[in-house]
């Protein structure tokens, strides 16, 4: 009896392993949070411990189908603490490059762009979303997951791509991402105004997330000139001492930024043919701890 208690365990243990990484990279795209995804991944492992295993037929389903609707369950009670944030919340960064939990599955809605776009959803259309465009989930198993009759799935989903596309122009290929954030370190660090002005797209935004811990703009900064005149202010101080390094950060480049050789600022823009359309300053030290160890 002892053996065969045993060999369940470890057959569960094992197809909990196998699952995991598409489990952390739904949890971790419907919550825009690393740690809160980790935490929510862990309970799913709990309940599959205590779970009936002989009834269930296709394990992998069975966990995705767990992780999404605790995921959901999650993001309504995160829309909740989003709305007293203090300044703008953008999602927890993750170094993608040395994450295998993320990078094993396509890129679709892990961008930071995209992420922070996601937040405008609901939970279950956010979900759907994830399902479909992440992890090419079939409609009728987006169904069964979320639970709701396959029309609906096809519509939240449907729904979900409208509402990306209407606020989101057509991204530039990584590479030119890449010249845009490299030249853009470069001018923002020497306060060039001119060559700021002419990366930007007319109506650029700067999102700065400091949760209220350290010192950022608990406004949207908006427009090419403002938003130029904005960087070269705070120039001559932010820059003194910072090493910047390069990572593939949610799947597109980032600059790391560290002082005395501690992470501070992650770094990212969306960009179109226009510009670079958005940058992302992500400063909580809450949410720095993953890219700070890689």
């Amino acid at each position: 009896m002892a053996e065969t208690v045993g060999g369940d365990l470890d057959r569960a243990t094992s197809e909990f392993a196998e699952a995991r990484p598409r489990l952390f990279g739904i949890a971790y795209r419907v919550l825009g949070s690393a740690v809160d995804a980790e935490d929510l991944v862990q309970d799913v492992w709990l309940r599959w411990q205590a779970a009936d295993r002989s009834a269930v037929r296709h394990p992998a389903a069975y966990l995705a189908t767990a992780t999404t609707r605790l995921a959901i369950n999650a993001g309504r009670t995160a829309r909740a603490r989003h709305e007293v944030y203090v300044g703008p919340w953008l999602p927890e960064p993750v170094d993608t490059s040395a994450d295998p939990q993320l990078g094993a599955e396509r890129e679709a809605a892990l961008e930071v762009a995209v992420l922070f776009l996601l937040e405008k959803l609901t939970p279950t259309q956010r979900a759907a979303y994830v399902l479909r465009e992440a992890f090419d989930y079939p409609y009728d198993q987006i169904a069964d997951i979320i639970g709701a009759s396959e029309p609906t799935a096809r519509q939240l989903v449907s729904r979900a791509r409208r509402r990306l596309a209407d606020e989101r122009r057509t991204p530039v290929a990584a590479p030119e991402q890449r010249r845009l954030l490299t030249a853009f370190v470069a001018a923002a660090r020497e306060g060039d105004l001119a060559a700021l002005e002419e990366l930007f797209a007319a109506d650029v935004v700067s999102w700065s997330d400091g949760g209220g811990v350290v010192r950022a703009s608990r406004i949207p900064v908006a427009g090419s000139v403002t938003v130029a005149r904005y960087v070269r202010a705070f120039a001559g101080h932010f820059w003194t001492g910072v090493e910047v390094s390069w990572a593939t950060v949610n799947g597109g480049p980032a600059a790391v930024l560290r002082r005395d050789g501690a992470v501070f600022a992650v770094l990212a823009v969306a960009a179109s043919a226009d510009g670079i359309d958005t940058v992302f300053w992500m400063m909580n030290p809450d949410k720095l701890a993953a890219v700070g160890r890689s």
